[in-house]
């Protein structure tokens, strides 16, 4: 689909900073630009019904809130805005519920159609976590605060030395790294086992 803005590039240079990222880098979150230039509120309720549709329910809007919340987007995709409030603003929509179904997976969908162009760079398996956090969070199921940690943490540089603590990407399992091999492939022995582990350095987040 076409109708996501990408404002640039997310990545981290040399000499890093706070959560991995190069001096005066800044979070992701904080990258600005009219999000929602090209999403129309025509697009939204496509989207709703779609939803919809899957799920087999009615598809319709609450007269109660759907004329304020659509003036509000129409007046949002003319402004120039962080990722993080678009992701808040989103939010604000599902909780507003102008559809009669589905709301949380509408704006949930517009807000990792959006995370995903604009962290196009990053590996592949680090874009589906950030986004699914971004649209947990949308959907009322993750907090603020660990959304923001998530999304930071899997864009960090994937560059380790010997000694650096890590996890796997769920949080599942911590470890120290032992070495990096000639292909960039990290060894890691996580806390407990005796064996170690091979990974590439994209499926880590330092600890």
């Amino acid at each position: 689909m076409s109708d996501e803005s990408s404002p640039g590039s997310v990545g981290a240079s040399d000499g890093r900073g706070p959560h991995g990222r190069g001096a005066g880098e800044q979070s992701p979150l904080q990258a600005r630009t009219q999000f929602l230039k090209n999403w129309s509120w025509e697009l939204v309720v496509s989207l709703n019904r779609g939803a919809c549709e899957r799920g087999k329910a009615q598809h319709g809007i609450n007269r109660e809130t759907q004329e304020a919340i659509a003036a509000k987007w129409e007046q949002k995709r003319a402004e120039t805005t962080s990722l993080l409030e678009i992701i808040d603003f989103l939010r604000g929509c599902h909780r507003g519920a102008p559809f009669l179904f589905f709301n949380g997976n509408t704006f949930a969908d517009v807000g990792r159609r959006l995370a995903a162009a604009l962290l196009a760079e990053l590996p592949s398996v680090r874009i589906r976590q950030a986004t699914s956090a971004i649209a947990h969070y949308i959907a009322g199921v993750l907090d603020r605060q660990s959304m923001i940690e998530i999304v930071e943490s899997l864009c960090e540089a994937s560059s380790f030395k010997a000694g650096d603590r890590v996890k796997t990407l769920r949080g599942s399992t911590e470890g120290v790294v032992v070495r990096l091999m000639k292909d960039g492939r990290v060894v890691w022995k996580p806390r407990g086992a005796g064996a170690e582990l091979i990974a590439l350095p994209e499926g880590l987040l330092r600890l």
